[in-house]
Order: structure tokens, then sequence, then C-alpha cells
């Protein structure tokens, strides 16, 4: 197996099989053309309000797979179990952050119904192909990611804003980034805003939300994408008793291919 010194040439099934194990790293980077979701787990009872918040709300939260209620399995990655194959969960209860662990075993409900929501990382792999320069990933850095004042649209009992993830891109390449992420919608596709973060509400680059500050380089202009952290901005605002999710950054790693995942 290759050790987690050199992530990108993993097989996903050896990236889940370190995170199992207790490596509780952000998965950036990791396992090199295989896309990774975001994860938000409820109680059956509140699963139709985050289906249908996903429905009203695609760029920030495009669904890729949904369990029955109890299956900690998932079609994105047959045998894998999403209880202890991410690299670090957080636990909720009532909109507010209980705690972090690296195995939900323990947690997971019989009722509990898993959503897989695509992320950003996927079309990572895609930018960097280009050669377009991954700032965080070359800082040894998770990706930064900010709370908006966009409101999603709001559904059920769930409502909140978007979240947003950051990457400072040459000036003369954000239309390639344009361009390339928008053949992936399923994985957030193109930049929701370009330039002045305070047309988002961010008031400072250099303290987001989630995740850590990214140094930009000469002539960088920092782009945003739609965030799958979004539906734990919603728990945070709706507080529904108990959720489930990843910590931000701290990805599944899937066995299905970025390339399936590109329309365009």
């Amino acid at each position: 197996m290759t050790t987690f010194d050199e992530p990108a040439m993993l097989s996903p099934g050896e990236a889940r099989a370190l995170f199992r194990a207790g490596t509780a790293r952000p998965t950036t980077g990791w396992a090199n053309g295989f896309t990774q979701t975001n994860l938000i787990a409820v109680p059956e009872d509140w699963a139709y309000d985050v289906l249908l918040f996903c429905q009203r709300n695609p760029q920030p939260c495009p669904v890729l797979d949904v369990s029955d209620p109890g299956d900690p399995s998932t079609r994105l990655a047959p045998g894998a179990d999403l209880r202890t194959d991410l690299p670090r969960y957080r636990v909720w209860q009532n909109g507010a952050l209980s705690g972090e662990l690296t195995d939900a075993s323990g947690l997971w409900r019989s009722d509990m119904v898993a959503f897989s929501i695509g992320c950003s990382f996927t079309f990572e792999s895609a930018l960097a192909a280009e050669g377009i320069p991954l700032r965080h990933i070359d800082q040894g850095r998770n990706v930064a990611m900010y709370v908006t004042n966009r409101e999603c649209v709001p559904a059920g009992r769930l409502h909140g804003p978007m979240v947003v993830s950051m990457r400072q891109i040459p000036g003369d390449r954000v239309d390639d980034a344009v361009r390339i992420t928008r053949g992936m919608p399923a994985v957030h596709g193109a930049p929701v805003h370009i330039g002045d973060p305070a047309a988002l509400g961010i008031a400072d680059l250099g303290k987001p939300d989630f995740g850590d500050p990214v140094d930009a380089e000469p002539g960088d202009v920092p782009v945003f994408w739609a965030c799958g952290v979004t539906p734990q901005a919603a728990l945070m605002a709706s507080r529904p008793p108990f959720a489930i999710t990843h910590a931000p950054g701290h990805m599944f790693v899937t066995d299905k291919l970025d390339s399936e995942f590109r329309v365009a």
C-alpha cells in the first residue's frame, strides 16, 4: 500500500482503509482522479426535508446517492461503510456542533438516511490536468470555505446560507477554470462568484469559517464555488435534533472516476 505521504497515488480502497484505521487528514489531493463526496446523515423523519433542500439548491447540494434508512453503504463504493470510512465526522444536536470523531458507528441510528453530495475536490484533478495551480494543495492546507450572505431556497424545515469554497486562481487562467468546472455540474459546476469577496459578505479572506486560510500569489484572483458544507450551515440555522456530517475538507473517497461526472 502507498503511504499517506503520497496520498494522490492511493486507490480509493487504500484511502478508506487508512481512514478506517484512524488517519484523520483533509482529503484534498487524495486518490487522484476519483470522486469525493460530502456527507449529511439525518433521522428518517428529516430525510425528506434534506432531499427537498438539495433539490431546490442543486449547485451547493448536488446529490449523488441516498441510502436506505439505517444502511451505511453507498452505491458509489460497494463494500464501503459511511460510518467508518471518512477521516473525520461531526455530530450535531439541535443545530449545535456537539463533537468530532473518526468513527461514527457508535452513534449511527437505525433510522439514519445518508446523503452523499458532490464535492469540489472532484474537479481539482481536472484543473490540475490543465496546469491550473491549486494553492491550498501546494501550501499543504485544507481549502478555505466561507459562509456567504446568499440565502438558499428554503425547503420544509430547512433553511440557511450558501457556503462557498475559494481557490486563488491566476488571473489569466480564470476563464479556463470556469470552462472546466462548468462541465461538472454534479460536483458544483461553475463558480458562483469571481473577485471581490465583499459581494458575498466575506469580510476577510484570511479568516475562513471552515478550512484553512490560503495565501495568494501575485496576479491571483479569488474564485468562489458553491460548497457541500452548505447543509451544515442549514443544520445550524434550522436546528434539527440530530445529524452526522463529514468534517469540512474530510470527505468520502468513492470508487467513481472524476471523468464520470463530466458532461462536456
